[in-house]
């Protein structure tokens, strides 16, 4: 069954119909789009979320970051990372295979049926014209036929009438016979012109207007049929990410189990950890050796019960205080007094009364001890040795002061053989710039290099006092010499205008290569393709399914991992598209 032959008198219905199949596919492209941006929108949120709450890089060196706790965090922060990354895949997959191809789509749907309409109006246009044609011929054949008629009596009554003359008579036939004759030409045209018009209106109903509603219900089938095959991409775009969100869900999942809070602990310990002994028991100070045998036992037990308070504060204070070198002149007052000979003479100082002085010499003795210890407590003396801290956490700290000043050092090197390229590119290139305007960056760059250098030296030289000497070699092994490595500067650290930097003995040319042996020596964990990458774009490296690559740089947020082969090549790929293991 067609529309051709069922609705062929169902113009107005087909053409409402297929505006309304139009104004459909609009709507859905329309919801489509709106769903595209809640996708964006939703992607967006979670990437601010994931970036609000990972750690900037440069805090990425806190002990705490350390912790398993704290590094499946960052993990599920990378995972919800990738997985905005795939809700705004699905939303670049909605807009380009569903909105912009069916709109597309639309507007094809609308020139042809536009076409199809034009024709059924030409068709009926064309037909009614006909008709107009066959009314017209019919009129005048009844108009003329009843002049012919009414000719025919005057004829027949002149012919009857006995005054009338011959030549009248005459007359009214010849003008009946022309008017017979004249409603038998009308009489003829009208029955072609109705012939026409049968034929037109059978061509019309039931070839021209049957084959244009075919035309529309087979555009209108293919419109429903498109539709369809949006409907079905709906989800489908949905389903192709699924198992890259799963694998992003399963990785939240891994973050969790690979949380030790065993291994946190000790963590905690090893960073934390002093490196004292616990404090052994105090001496008891026997006050009463001086005391008059002859007084009271109420008047003895007064010292010992204002003493009580004082070893509570002392004992309170050594569990949750920490120990430092300045507590070595603050404790003296805790230093056993020298007793007194058993058999000697009571001291001159305890008087007429005895028992006031033994409370005197408490109270001098525990008053000072728990003021220097709430002043340590409140306001503890940093010295820049770091000599205040604990033996095992002033290497770290030195350590980490030592690390920060090497980076600094290094910047400063790449500044400064960077602006004695650019002064050699002045001075061949005279236009290009003054080599003299660089003179005063230059000097500040080298006075930075020599206090840099002077700091690096006595914390190297502390680090040394402090045990510490693992990682200080091999800061030394990068020190940055002044023994004519680098032509660029003069030999006290001032910038040479006659000399020429030389590229071959440039001093970030020795950290290049020391820590590019170093990195390359110890990749942080391996990893597995799950899909391929062409790496088009710069800085990334092509990977093939089922490739494994070593690791050499964590994702940073960004959505990217640093790579490398077994042939050394290095560069980015998408952290989505692989399963990454990390060494522990």
């Amino acid at each position: 069954m067609d529309w051709g032959t069922e609705l062929w008198d169902q113009y107005d219905i087909i053409e409402k119909h297929t505006q309304s199949g139009l104004e459909l596919v609009e709507k859905y492209v329309k919801f489509v789009k709106e769903r595209t941006e809640i996708e964006q929108n939703y992607a967006k949120q979670l990437r601010n979320l994931s970036k609000k709450y990972n750690q900037k890089r440069s805090s990425k060196d806190e002990p705490e970051c350390r912790l398993s706790s704290y590094q499946a965090f960052l993990d599920i922060l990378t995972e919800m990372n990738d997985y905005a990354g795939q809700r705004e895949l699905i939303a670049e997959n909605l807009m380009m295979n569903i909105c912009i191809d069916l709109t597309k789509y639309l507007q094809e749907l609308k020139q042809e049926r536009k076409t199809y309409l034009m024709d059924a109006k030409k068709a009926q246009q064309s037909l009614e014209s006909t008709y107009k044609q066959l009314d017209s011929s019919k009129k005048r054949f009844e108009r003329e036929w009843r002049e012919a008629e009414r000719a025919a009596q005057y004829a027949e009554k002149t012919d009857q009438d006995i005054n009338a003359t011959k030549a009248d008579v005459e007359k009214a036939k010849q003008q009946a016979h022309m008017r017979a004759h004249v409603a038998d030409e009308c009489k003829n045209d009208y029955a072609a012109q109705l012939q026409k018009y049968n034929k037109e209106q059978n061509q019309f109903y039931f070839s021209d207007m049957p084959l244009i509603f075919n035309k529309l219900q087979d555009l209108d089938e293919k419109r429903t049929q498109k539709l369809a095959q949006g409907y079905i991409l709906f989800s489908d775009t949905e389903k192709h990410v699924m198992p890259i969100i799963g694998k992003c869900l399963e990785g939240i999942t891994k973050a969790g189990t690979n949380v030790n809070e065993k291994n946190d602990s000790m963590i905690v310990i090893e960073q934390n950890k002093s490196g004292f002994e616990r404090p052994g028991d105090l001496e008891f100070e026997d006050y009463s050796q001086g005391i008059n045998r002859a007084s009271s036992d109420s008047s003895l037990g007064t010292p010992k019960v204002s003493m009580e308070p004082w070893k509570k504060k002392t004992n309170n204070f050594w569990l949750f205080s920490k120990r430092s070198k300045l507590s070595s002149p603050v404790l003296a007052p805790f230093s056993t007094p020298p007793a007194p000979s058993p058999n000697g003479p009571p001291s001159p100082k305890f008087g007429r009364d005895p028992l006031s002085y033994c409370l005197k010499e408490i109270n001098k003795t525990v008053k000072p001890r728990i003021s220097s210890f709430r002043t340590l407590r409140r306001s503890p003396t940093v010295s820049e040795d770091f000599g205040h801290l604990p033996p095992e956490q002033r290497r770290k700290r030195l350590q980490q002061k030592l690390d920060e000043i090497c980076k600094e050092l290094q910047k400063e090197v790449d500044q400064s053989e960077a602006l004695g390229k650019m002064k050699d590119v002045y001075e061949k290139n005279p236009q290009m710039g003054d080599p003299a305007s660089l003179a005063s960056q230059i000097n500040q760059t080298s006075q930075n290099l020599e206090r840099l250098r002077g700091e690096q030296s006595k914390y190297e030289t502390w680090l040394a006092e402090a045990g510490g000497r693992g990682d200080t070699l091999r800061y030394k092994a990068h020190s940055f010499n002044n023994n004519g490595a680098n032509d660029v500067h003069s030999p006290d650290g001032a910038y040479s205008d006659e000399s020429t930097p030389d590229p071959s003995q440039a001093i970030y040319a020795e950290f290049d290569d020391d820590f590019e042996d170093e990195d390359l020596a110890a990749p942080i964990g391996k990893c597995t393709a799950m899909y391929n990458f062409p790496g088009a774009s710069e800085g990334t490296i092509a990977m093939q399914e089922g490739e494994v690559l070593a690791v050499v740089e964590e994702d940073k947020g960004d959505g990217w991992t640093r790579v490398r082969r077994n042939n050394g090549d290095e560069g980015y790929i998408p952290t989505s598209y692989v399963t990454i293991t990390l060494k522990k």
